[in-house]
């Protein structure tokens, strides 16, 4: 054991730096006791701004997706100042993590009331009965622990509840301030525990050790636990508390029926039933479209019935799994005779240490290896009574001890490979009779284990090396046909992590996958955008570890992503935009009439536009996806203290060349505007008017040569702050483009202007989409849907609002200034390449999104603005599962301070500041919640004075 002097010597830098991470840690797979099909995956620590929970073929319904939702969610509980989020057990929970109240400095343990049936055969905490209670939960020091505790042992430690249920252990404990800080001491004195337990080959639970160490009731028992007394000593003196979270939702993976009854009960539609697999034609099968297959491959003429999983598995021809059956980590080889898994039945191998082959182990789905003979215990579905009389099996041959259940069996013989598959059958009851006595001979003489001795002795390392080397090669083989055949419709880059896990070929694949790069474009040029085909290009250039070179075919993903929109604009709008004056010159736009006089007219014209807010539906107007995919927004224009804060005049002068100012005092006079070309620099603060000049075609017309006797003035204006959210770069892109072509007698109608403004993003590297110029450009309130193809079609329906709707929006609904600024584009385009890596989690929310403002449109049409508060939050939810720093620490407290008022709030724009929206639950809120926020000093935000803008 360290001395206690030791701990001085530890690194106090490494500890700061420790008690600011937040850690999440996971232990997937349940108890193995209970779970013989559980393939364990032990545990894993990440820190949660970089959790990953993408997967290459669709949706993983259990629990990687939630996990991206809860880490967001607890990075916000946890106010951004570090902490331990543990996940264990065998449950999956569903709940809003960003509305837990966590006490401070020490430990807390979440919880959720539960029936005594349930109660029964899961953990129960027994909260003192002091503490804070609300109408969503309650906080309450722990008093003690509870396994498996029968309705006397509750009512002896008064666990029940007034309502007669009790406080369910979920496996989730949250760990801050104090707590945190022992723990990162600990873990950094941690060498000499791991070291001893290893020496003396004895175990700990960090679960149950680490909970028992907060909770002085259970200090004697832990206290006789391997380096129980140093937890004690250490860790002792904190309290732990039990959050209960009454609108959680508790699923439990403990055994295989739940599992199953889980992937097709009511979520069932939530779940991605064929993932990273290899299923033949269905004219080769017979596969239930309701069987979920994950991780497989599936040979031709095999049978999968209803409801059935099949796991981590590779399954030969002629095999027959039947209905609601569960199939993991079985390797069939291809000259496997007919092999039949009864209906509701499971299947699994495991290696064990010192053998060559994986042991074959089955059973009924819904034996409980620990209930014994004398009880009705059962074997595939069958009593023992019957199992033992129809194979001509004696109890001695099964048991040495009183204690006879399914558990210490010595049942599964280790044998080679078909004649375990062989005695499977004959165990199972799927022989015949007459060849009992040869089956039972052959099974009596061989090694034979028991689903105790299996647990003890699983080799996890070969386990694992074993499923990812079968997961890689599966990526591998979809990444190929999807590269060779296909239309790049899946995750390269997760794929390649897959088959990274190959340590000693996986990089040489991807190395050889790049060499197939170069025919995309040319086998799929008029199905296969280049933008995404540049994108796999980059995947694989950073899987094969070649960053610099990915990072210069990025630029051409973007380069490619400006050109796409270009023409998707208009036909033959493209060419020029990225060309230069010499080579502009010769052809019909550039200036042929150099030298000749020019009849000058002073012309000037004035664009004010308002702002925009969105309510739903933004990344869904983004390219590359808009030019994809429909989009669907539903979004506001309104002034601002009375006054449209957007806006541009532009006149001609008898001056050649172009003069350029803006509101913050930046002047920029360019004698020749034929000599504007892209790309500007991000830090041009003329870029946007000189890509205005771009997209209208100015910068080409022959009367603005440099020997011309007419110049231009542009002066330029947007009276809100930097960063607002509101749209403002991409409307005053819309003001200067739409005074431009009235100044020139172009088509300035709004759709034009709108599309225009789509290209002029892309080329000033800024990639918006098209809501902010639509809201903008068009009055009032509007649901706008675009509809891709060439060119790409825009359709602004406005909402008919009522003078009544008007009137309680704008009464109830705060526009506040949060004082926090940050571009969006540094967010977009890592959320476009997410989209061109085709993200399934971020398509799946960008769906959402535009679902939501078709019901949001419905929900003002019909004046139910309290609905479209839940549409927000939704929405805000959302954003923050597309971009988890959408949000900061003051926004999220900003959030909890207006929650009581509000019945939605969200960030406009991308997020991460600028203004919010808060909509409040009535009038008499609205007012409250200003009156709040004008006299918080905390805050020190500004409520704007807003109108639904009528008329543009």
């Amino acid at each position: 054991m360290p001395s206690e002097s030791s701990e001085t010597e530890v690194s106090a830098s490494m500890i700061d730096f420790l008690k600011k991470q937040h850690i999440l840690l996971l232990h997937a797979g349940g108890d193995s006791k209970r779970v013989p099909w559980a393939n364990p995956m032990g545990k894993v620590f990440l820190p949660l701004p970089y959790l990953a929970a993408d997967d290459p073929d669709g949706p993983v319904p259990l629990l990687f997706d939630h996990i991206l939702a809860i880490s967001s969610c607890a990075r916000q509980a946890y106010k951004n100042e570090g902490g331990l989020f543990i996940m264990t057990g065998d449950v999956l929970p569903c709940f809003d993590a960003s509305s837990m109240v966590l006490p401070e400095d020490t430990a807390c343990i979440i919880t959720v009331p539960i029936t005594l049936d349930i109660a029964s055969n899961h953990g129960v905490i027994v909260a003192s009965k002091t503490g804070n209670s609300d109408e969503s939960f309650s906080v309450n020091p722990v008093a003690n622990l509870l396994q498996k505790p029968s309705v006397q042992e509750l009512n002896n430690h008064h666990a029940l509840l007034d309502d007669g249920r009790t406080l369910l252990d979920t496996g989730i404990i949250a760990v801050r301030g104090k707590a945190w800080e022992d723990l990162a001491t600990l873990s950094c004195l941690s060498q000499p525990f791991i070291s001893q337990l290893l020496n003396t080959r004895k175990e700990m639970s960090l679960y149950e050790d680490l909970v028992a160490a907060w909770v002085p009731a259970k200090h004697e028992w832990l206290k006789s636990r391997p380096l129980g007394e140093e937890l004690v000593r250490r860790l002792g003196k904190q309290t732990m508390y039990s959050y209960c979270a009454y609108d959680l939702l508790f699923l439990h993976f403990g055994t295989s029926s739940e599992v199953l009854d889980h992937l097709s009960g009511t979520g069932s539609g939530l779940v991605g039933r064929r993932h990273l697999c290899s299923v033949p034609a269905t004219t080769m099968s017979d596969i239930a479209s309701s069987a979920i297959i994950i991780s497989s491959k599936v040979s031709p003429d095999v049978s999968i019935g209803d409801n059935s999983l099949v796991y981590d598995s590779s399954i030969s021809s002629g095999v027959q799994i039947g209905s609601l059956s569960v199939v993991v980590g079985v390797n069939l080889p291809e000259k496997t005779d007919k092999f039949l898994l009864p209906d509701r039945h499971c299947l699994w191998e495991v290696p064990l240490i010192g053998c060559t082959e994986r042991v074959i182990v089955y059973c009924g789905l819904h034996d409980n290896p620990k209930i014994p003979v004398s009880e009705n215990g059962t074997f595939c579905g069958k009593p023992w009574e019957k199992v033992l009389e129809d194979l001509g099996i004696y109890e001695n041959d099964l048991w040495s001890s009183r204690e006879m259940c399914l558990w210490n069996a010595k049942l599964f013989p280790v044998l080679p490979y078909f004649d375990m598959l062989r005695l499977a059958n004959w165990l199972m009851g799927l022989e015949n009779n007459e060849e009992n006595e040869g089956f039972y001979n052959l099974w009596k003489m061989s090694k034979r284990v028991s689903l105790e001795e299996l647990h003890r002795s699983i080799d996890f390392p070969q386990m694992c090396l074993i499923s990812s080397n079968h997961q890689a090669d599966l990526a591998a083989k979809i990444a190929k046909a999807c590269l060779t055949f296909g239309l790049l419709g899946r995750n390269l880059s997760q794929l390649c992590q897959e088959i990274l896990q190959m340590e000693d070929s996986g990089e040489k694949i991807c190395t050889n996958f790049l060499e197939l790069c170069p025919n995309l474009q040319t086998k799929n040029s008029k199905i296969v955008p280049k933008s995404r085909a540049y994108q796999v290009q980059v995947d694989l250039l950073h899987a094969c570890g070649n960053r610099e070179k990915a990072i210069e075919v990025e630029h051409q993903v973007w380069a490619a992503v400006a050109d796409e929109t270009a023409s998707a604009v208009r036909y033959g709008f493209k060419e020029h935009l990225f060309q230069s004056p010499n080579q502009t010159s010769s052809n019909g736009n550039g200036s042929n009439n150099v030298g000749q006089s020019q009849t000058f007219f002073h012309k000037k014209v004035k664009v004010e536009l308002p702002v925009r807010v969105d309510f739903v539906g933004g990344w869904s107007d983004t390219p590359p996806w808009s030019l994809e995919r429909a989009g669907c927004v539903l979004n506001m224009a309104i002034t601002l203290d009375d006054s449209l804060p957007i806006g541009t005049v532009i006149e001609t002068t008898q001056t050649p060349g172009l003069l350029i100012t803006d509101d913050a005092s930046n002047e920029l006079y360019i004698k020749d505007i034929s000599s504007i070309a892209a790309p500007f620099d991000d830090n041009d603060p003329f870029r946007l008017v000189k890509s205005a000049l771009l997209v209208t075609g100015v910068v080409h017309d022959k009367n603005m040569g440099p020997d011309t006797s007419m110049g231009l003035r542009v002066k330029t204006w947007a009276r809100i702050p930097r960063g607002s959210g509101l749209g403002t770069s991409s409307i005053l892109s819309a003001a200067v483009v739409k005074g431009l072509l009235r100044l020139f007698d172009g088509d300035e109608s709004n759709e034009n202007v709108a599309r225009l403004v789509l290209v002029l993003e892309q080329i000033m590297g800024t990639g918006g989409g098209w809501q902010d110029q639509i809201g903008g450009l068009y009055p009032g309130i509007k649901f706008t849907t675009s509809f891709p193809g060439i060119p790409l079609r825009l359709q602004v329906i406005p909402l008919l609002a009522s003078p009544r709707l008007v009137t309680e929006l704008q009464e109830r609904l705060l526009v506040v200034f949060t004082g926090q600024v940050r571009l969006a584009h540094q967010v977009l385009q890592k959320v476009v390449a997410r989209y061109l890596q085709r993200d399934n989690l971020l398509i799946s929310s960008i769906k959402r999104l535009a679902e939501l403002a078709k019901t949001g449109r419905e929900a003002l049409m019909n004046c139910h603005i309290d609905e479209l508060g839940e549409i927000m939050m939704e929405t805000w939810r959302l954003h923050q599962e597309l971009d988890p720093h959408c949000s900061n620490q003051f926004v999220d407290s900003l959030f909890a301070f207006a929650d009581r008022y509000c019945c939605g709030y969200k960030l406009v724009g991308a997020g991460g500041g600028g203004f919010a929206l808060l909509l409040a639950k009535n009038v008499e809120n609205a007012l409250r919640l200003k009156r709040a926020l004008e006299g918080n000093r905390e805050f020190d935000v500004k409520v704007y004075n807003w109108s639904v803008c009528l008329d543009t």
